[in-house]
């Protein structure tokens, strides 16, 4: 038997009776997908046991008889632009995205590809789009053939909520490692095998991750590229955090090992944290502190290459539109009165005779003293939330964690919210307790609660004017109880509740139940204050309970004031008592300074009070004040404990600054990005692009868009059969509630590589380029590949739409050989005219029809056209070269760094395919 041909990827071959184009060749196996069709559709061919040899093949031309309207001519382009999923502009990614990016979010994309080593700490603003901004880097260094696995390490209550965003977005298919799932993975594979090399693609729990026996085997055998989210949780080394710490400074020791870190607060407080946050990126970075002033210089110099943080002040120079809404807030206040306020006024009694009595040992006084705190908060947020404590503390058969119980009392850490709404039950058997229980119980049940009706009123004013509110509470009992309140009293507003005794999966299974009604009001606790982005479905905020850490209000609030929200406005409303001791020590000591430092900064700037012991001695010297039931207002409170927090905080909000002005980097403007964004969407089209070409096809294929108020109706059952099944493969059945936005308010967001974008072109180009030499005209998605007729145009011209595919060769650590495809065009004008390329010659395509020539003139204009593609064959192919140096550019360019480990090449696999020709006379009267 002869020696097996070679074929390079892109090559066109005939194999099993049909047109492929190469993929892959290795040794015997050839790894390639039909010539119009999906990626989808790929399949490898063992070329010894083909019946029939394998042979080079030649793209077929158009013929006359494969006439198209002017429509029909633009839809073909369409789909070739959009079924295109190795698209030719500067970035080899942006085909397999389901999102279209903002021209701002290019910039982390931009600093990683200039980085040989990516290493790299986002610090933008909440709500930003860090996830977006990682996700963009892994996926494209991942088409680039630079990386083959990725693993995220971020807390385990985001771990779902990266699962979904890496396959929604990036079309990356990911597995949750977690303690819940581990044993479960470990159990299918063999002995030799663990589950960071059976699986390339991993989401895992930071907490799972840490311990000293799991962390060496992720380590052994981690990805090459690794996310971590929440990074500043990795910094801290006090509660057993330094493991966390401990993973990433081996992780980092990798020199080849690509490390992106997220963070809203890479500085919180914590100044010796802050430098061994930078540490992971180089270890250089932790000698700023130390530095002479020119090495110190010279320090900030590289790190402005590693580290971009931005406020959304800072995106307002892209002028890309409304970004972000603008956000209103208010504080509304209410007085207790009546039974509410003797039982209140008893439970702030109970707590201080607690403290003033003692306790035999220190640990005693401590839980006492956080028991107090955690009852008085109980009672301030609701009944129900105060019998629930109250009957703990009745308890003799607990154990109690202290460690826990600081945590709950002082709203713990951002990282640990899914289990911080519940309350920790405390041993201290007291008679006066059943009295204090009573009391709860029979304020439970019954009506005149002062703070509900102020909830009320506010959500009735909030719902008037349209909105659709989020309240967020502090404890389980008092989410239910609101939910018992509110449900049914505002007309045709549904209300839901959601807590952490619910599943992340059924945490947003009910998010998006509620999120199909026309009203919705939604109760919940801070298991939503980060994990489930809210901002498609509701766009007002009622802090119902104050949290003693600030930083909670401003993640309550990020859920719906981020990238996304399409509301214009935001509310944020704060409510609070006026004769509440406690809330006002809250209010105005820690929460209006911190609003305070966010508002001069631009970001925030966690309270820096390690062990709580400044907040612990706010409060004891408020429980303990004799003049306690006072309106809090009232009250002075430059005390010495108010005064120490503001000083503390003052100075780490000065250093914080500081930072800001020495790291403010030379960081990547609007004219440095919008070159490239603008040849990504020449090279593989833009939302508009998506938007005419899905009305256009569905319309033609018997499946027309049905607008509604918002976003349309897709009947799939009007579609033809075949292509019903390949959609129903998607999972896509029915009728579709769509919008060409994102994120589509009660809608499913379509974009570029949506499903039903990807299988309508795959479809219409498949079925138009293997039709014969006469188009059945009764088959709506063979489109025809010629055309005539009149627009605005002086001259004669022809236009020849073109698919040009080039071999990508990057050498160095990873060689690879990849294909790389464009749509594109040329025209000329007479018989003696030089070509005039692609963008301009793709917009004389659009051009509007004036009207039709005769039968007789189209005939003839066409056959002329397809006579002059010989002669003008080296031309085209000289097109087509040229293309190859200008993406070959495109690609050094954007990638400057990875010329260090290696080179790119670029070869243009002629000649291109002629897609279509099309003739557009003048219009001469």
């Amino acid at each position: 038997m002869k020696a097996l041909e070679r074929f390079a990827p892109g090559t066109l071959v005939r194999a099993r009776g049909r047109e492929w184009i190469t993929l892959e060749h290795d040794a015997d196996v050839l790894r390639v997908r039909p010539l119009s069709g999906s990626g989808a559709d790929e399949t490898v061919i063992y070329l010894p046991l083909e019946l029939d040899p394998v042979l080079p093949a030649t793209f077929p031309a158009p013929v006359a008889t494969q006439k198209a309207s002017h429509d029909a001519a633009m839809l073909l382009r369409d789909a070739l632009l959009l079924s295109l999923r190795r698209g030719a502009g500067p970035f080899r990614s942006f085909g397999h995205l389901s999102i279209e990016p903002r021209a701002y979010q290019l910039v982390p994309l931009l600093m990683a590809l200039k980085l040989e080593t990516v290493r790299l700490l986002i610090a933008d603003d909440v709500g930003v789009g860090k996830t977006i901004e990682a996700g963009l880097i892994a996926r494209e260094l991942l088409d680039r053939g630079e990386i083959s696995r990725i693993a995220v390490l971020c807390p385990p209550h985001l771990v779902e909520q990266w699962v979904e965003e890496l396959e929604r977005a990036f079309h990356i298919r990911a597995l949750p490692v977690t303690a819940a799932s581990a044993a479960r993975l470990e159990r299918d594979l063999p002995p030799t095998e663990g589950i960071f090399e059976a699986h390339s693609f991993t989401v895992v729990s930071l907490d799972y991750i840490k311990s000293d026996k799991r962390r060496g085997e992720f380590l052994r055998a981690c990805p090459e590229f690794v996310i971590v989210d929440e990074a500043h949780t990795c910094a801290a080394v006090g509660k057993g955090r330094h493991q966390r710490y401990e993973l990433l400074r081996e992780l980092s020791k990798s020199i080849d090992r690509h490390l992106v870190m997220l963070t809203a607060t890479p500085h919180s407080g914590d100044e010796a944290a802050f430098y061994r946050l930078l540490g992971l990126l180089d270890p250089e970075f932790e000698q700023l502190p130390s530095a002479r002033e020119d090495r110190r210089q010279e320090l900030r110099e590289k790190l402005s290459r590693h580290f971009v943080q931005r406020r959304r002040p800072d995106i307002d120079e892209w002028k890309e539109g409304r970004l972000f809404p603008r956000r209103e807030t208010a504080e509304l206040t209410y007085s207790l009165s009546g039974p509410w306020r003797t039982f209140f006024d008893n439970v702030l009694d109970y707590c201080a005779s607690i403290v003033e009595r003692g306790a035999p040992d220190e640990h005693r006084r401590r839980l006492n003293f956080w028991g107090t705190l955690a009852l008085m908060r109980c009672a301030s947020s609701s009944p129900a939330a105060a019998a629930e404590t109250l009957r703990n503390r009745q308890s003799n058969e607990v154990t109690v964690d202290e460690g826990a119980l600081e945590d709950e009392v002082f709203d713990g850490t951002p990282d640990a919210l899914p289990n911080d709404d519940v309350q920790s039950p405390i041993i201290m058997p007291d008679p006066l307790l059943s009295g204090l229980i009573k009391q709860a119980e029979q304020l439970k049940g019954q009506g005149g609660d002062p703070k509900l009706k102020l909830l009320t009123a506010h959500l009735e004013s909030l719902i008037a004017e349209g909105f659709n509110p989020v309240v967020f509470c502090r404890y389980i009992p008092t989410a239910h109880y609101l939910k018992r309140q509110l449900d049914g009293r505002f007309t045709g507003v549904a209300v839901e509740v959601v807590t952490g005794e619910f599943t992340s999966a059924e945490r947003e299974l009910r998010v998006e139940a509620l999120g199909t009604a026309e009203r919705r009001l939604l109760v919940a606790t801070d298991c939503l204050s980060e994990g489930v982005n809210l901002q498609e479905y509701f766009d007002a905020v009622v802090h119902y309970d104050l949290s003693w850490n600030p930083t909670r209000h401003e993640q309550r609030e990020g859920r719906v004031d981020r990238f996304g929200q399409e509301s214009p406005t935001v509310r944020a409303s704060l409510i609070y008592g006026e004769d509440n001791p406690v809330d006002g020590a809250v209010l105005k000591v820690i929460l209006r300074k911190a609003e305070s430092i966010r508002r001069e900064l631009g970001v925030s700037v966690p309270l820096p009070d390690d062990g709580h012991r400044l907040t612990q001695a706010l409060m004891r010297a408020v429980l303990l004040r004799g003049d306690r039931r006072q309106k809090q207002f009232s009250f002075d409170y430059d005390r010495v404990e108010a005064r120490e927090i503001e000083l503390v905080w003052r100075n780490v909000a000065e250093t914080a600054k500081r930072n800001r002005t020495v790291f403010a980097q030379g960081r990547l403007r609007p004219d440095d990005v919008m070159p490239e964004w603008r040849r990504t969407l020449t090279a593989i089209g833009g939302d508009d692009d998506v938007r005419r070409f899905a009305s256009r096809a569905l319309a033609r294929l018997g499946a027309g868009l049905e607008s509604m108020k918002r976003g349309y109706k897709v009947p799939l059952l009007g579609l033809p059969e075949d292509i019903q099944e390949r959609l129903e493969a998607e999972g896509l059945t029915g009728t579709l509630r769509v919008d060409f936005v994102y994120p589509a308010r009660g809608c499913m967001s379509v974009l570029r590589s949506h499903p039903l974008i990807a299988v309508l072109a795959d479809a219409l180009l498949e079925r138009s380029l293997a039709s014969g030499p006469d188009l059945e005209s009764s088959d709506p998605a063979m489109l025809g590949r010629t055309g005539c007729w009149i627009a605005p145009v002086t001259t004669r011209t022809v236009i020849a739409l073109l698919r040009a595919r080039h071999q990508l060769t990057t050498t160095g650590l990873r060689p690879s050989s990849l294909l790389v495809e464009e749509a594109t065009a040329v025209a000329w004008q007479g018989t003696d005219e030089g070509l005039s390329y692609s963008d301009y010659a793709l917009s004389l395509l659009a051009l509007p029809v004036v009207g039709d020539p005769p039968i007789v003139v189209q005939e003839r204009e066409i056959t002329r056209a397809l006579l002059s593609l010989t002669g003008r064959a080296a031309e085209i192919n000289a097109f087509a070269e040229r293309r190859a140096q200008e993406l070959l550019s495109d690609h050094r360019r954007v990638r400057e760094a990875a010329q260090a480990r290696g080179s790119y090449s670029v070869k243009s696999l002629l000649p291109p395919d002629i897609i279509g020709v099309y003739i557009l006379l003048p219009n001469i009267q």
